[in-house]
């Protein structure tokens, strides 16, 4: 689906929080031209709007005030933290927030009870940055679970960038960015099939993640996402562009009868793709860490979707590394889905390397 009918599928953007500044800045006169009938309305910082970020009120209106809220504003502080599990580094991110409403997103959490796209606009600050950063590295000294040859940043820490790229060019920028870099390539997840992207020239330089789950839980979970047959039909198309691709099979979400739904999920994927993109085919699997806050919000707006992501007879208390109390799958029993599910892979997938599986 191109961009013109995604925009209108996933966006009708009626407001427009801004910091006072972004029209001093191509990227964000940009952007206010994408979104001519716009109510604008500036605020002070793009972190701290009154009566959107943290109102409780807001609960009932999740996915409207997504659709139809956008905020302006410029990233303060530039940093690429050590990452080491899907990435060697997380990028300073230009977005954060999503149009899409996944129910299981940790996102919302760090935000309060409204979670709309927050576009950064000092786009030039940040690639500067980062190709600073990069040189700095040189040349990757061993191979890792990351990339054997390439530093990887990732991009969309808090955002999906395919969505991203339908408000502004940030993420054509970066694309552009890494296909010139000599030793680094980027990298994000996302469930949305943006197919503007196969217009790019990423050379090799951006590795597409599509993240994928069963069908089933799919259509509870993933709200307002591309459908699992559309992400796996265009995985060919991506590598055939000149990305990267791998999976991102995230989150597992454990249940009654989810070893048989992975079972044809697997089946599903080796049917869809291609010679060329087995080939340099690895994935990630993420097991699903769930929160009680978010627990409470969800209740609010999408209570079906809990059925499967709240479910303390299978889960038990972790504290996070950030500090927050969150739910994952029982020690002992996790320990064992997890061999559940690689041993099926490795037997329906023999071509797909697990970099990570937790």
């Amino acid at each position: 689906m191109r961009s013109d009918d995604l925009m209108s599928r996933v966006l009708d953007v009626r407001r427009i929080y801004h910091e006072p500044d972004v029209t001093d800045f191509a990227r964000g006169r940009e952007v206010l031209a994408r979104f001519p009938d716009a109510e604008l309305v500036p605020v002070l910082s793009h972190q701290a709007i009154p009566g959107l970020f943290g109102n409780q009120g807001n609960v009932e209106r999740w996915v409207r005030t997504k659709r139809e809220t956008l905020v302006l504003g410029t990233k303060k502080s530039l940093t690429a933290r050590r990452n080491e599990r899907s990435t060697d580094w997380i990028a300073p991110s230009t977005a954060n927030g999503c149009a899409l409403s996944c129910s299981y997103c940790y996102v919302p959490r760090r935000k309060g009870f409204a979670n709309p796209i927050t576009v950064f606009v000092n786009i030039e600050k940040i690639l500067g940055y980062l190709e600073r950063h990069a040189g700095r590295q040189g040349v990757k000294p061993e191979p890792n679970q990351c990339d054997p040859v390439d530093w990887v940043y990732d991009l969309g820490e808090n955002s999906d960038c395919s969505v991203d790229a339908l408000v502004s060019d940030n993420v054509h920028d970066l694309v552009d960015l890494f296909a010139r870099l000599p030793n680094a390539k980027a990298s994000f997840a996302t469930k949305l099939v943006n197919r503007d992207l196969l217009d790019w020239d990423p050379r090799g330089g951006t590795r597409v993640r599509f993240s994928l789950m069963p069908e089933a839980p799919s259509k509870v979970l993933d709200i307002g996402t591309s459908r699992i047959a559309e992400r796996i039909a265009a995985v060919d198309d991506f590598v055939e562009a000149g990305y990267e691709v791998h999976l991102n099979f995230s989150p597992v979400v454990v249940h009654e009868h989810w070893l048989a739904e992975w079972s044809e999920l697997f089946d599903q994927i080796d049917a869809g793709l291609g010679p060329a993109a087995k080939a340099q085919l690895a994935c990630e699997v993420i097991f699903l860490t769930h929160n009680e806050p978010l627990h409470e919000v969800n209740l609010g707006w999408h209570p079906k979707g809990e059925d499967l992501l709240w479910r303390p007879d299978l889960q038990q208390a972790k504290v996070s590394q950030n500090g927050q109390r969150n739910v994952r799958y029982r020690t002992g029993w996790k320990g064992k889905w997890v061999r559940d599910l690689t041993d099926l892979m490795a037997d329906k997938l023999p071509y797909c390397r697990v970099r990570y599986a937790f």
